[in-house]
């Protein structure tokens, strides 16, 4: 190759000086970009922070959540089904959660009631967001009886007022409290502990179909 050609291939101070300025700005773009990407990045796992708790305070959640009093039952379900028709045993008693009448058999008027109530007309309004009280008619006493009425009467001027009262023989213990999923049972009158199961359930997340009264 001649000295003519060659100095033809070299750059001349100001075109490298040019070069050197390229690769600068190129260097420093590509730095403005990662940062620019982890501002994003930190933007999006804050935002997200604080949007999670927010979808699961207004009930977007799922059959994990929310935790409360009683026992949380695994779910069977809402199926609706034909008055009379066979299904499978509920695995509670009474029952959270699984298949029930649709209307017009059911959801039942809430508040007192002195018969006996299904639990495919019972579950229905437990999956609109209820809450259900039962007792042992056999073993509940007239005053026991008394004092669940004023538990119904004093929540319903608090609002509420989605709430059972019924008779429901041969369960294990005196008195159940009954919520989608949820269930706690004992024997002796405790309106702290009622008290608690309603405000903690009433109109729950779990419930398929809350606010649906």
């Amino acid at each position: 190759m001649s000295s003519s050609e060659s100095n033809k291939n070299k750059l001349t101070a100001s075109q490298a000086r040019a070069a050197r300025r390229e690769r600068r700005q190129n260097r420093n773009k590509f730095k403005r970009w990662l940062i620019g990407l982890a501002v994003a990045l930190i933007a999006g796992l804050l935002i997200a922070s604080l949007i999670v708790p927010m979808f699961d305070s207004i009930g977007v959640s799922n059959d994990d959540t929310p935790d409360g009093p009683g026992i949380k039952m695994e779910s069977q379900g809402n199926s609706h089904i034909n008055e009379g028709a066979d299904h499978p045993p509920y695995n509670s008693m009474p029952a959270t959660s699984g298949w029930h009448y649709s209307q017009p058999l059911a959801p039942v008027k809430w508040g007192v009631h002195d018969e006996f109530i299904s639990e495919e007309k019972r579950l229905h309004n437990l999956e609109h967001g209820g809450i259900s009280i039962t007792y042992d008619p056999e073993r509940a006493s007239e005053e026991l009886i008394s004092s669940l009425k004023d538990i119904l009467k004093n929540a319903g001027s608090e609002d509420f007022s989605e709430i059972l009262l019924s008779p429901y023989p041969g369960t294990q213990n005196v008195i159940n409290l009954t919520s989608w999923t949820f269930i706690d049972s004992f024997d002796d009158f405790d309106k702290k502990r009622i008290n608690e199961f309603i405000r903690s359930h009433h109109n729950s997340a779990t419930a398929p179909e809350r606010f649906a009264n």
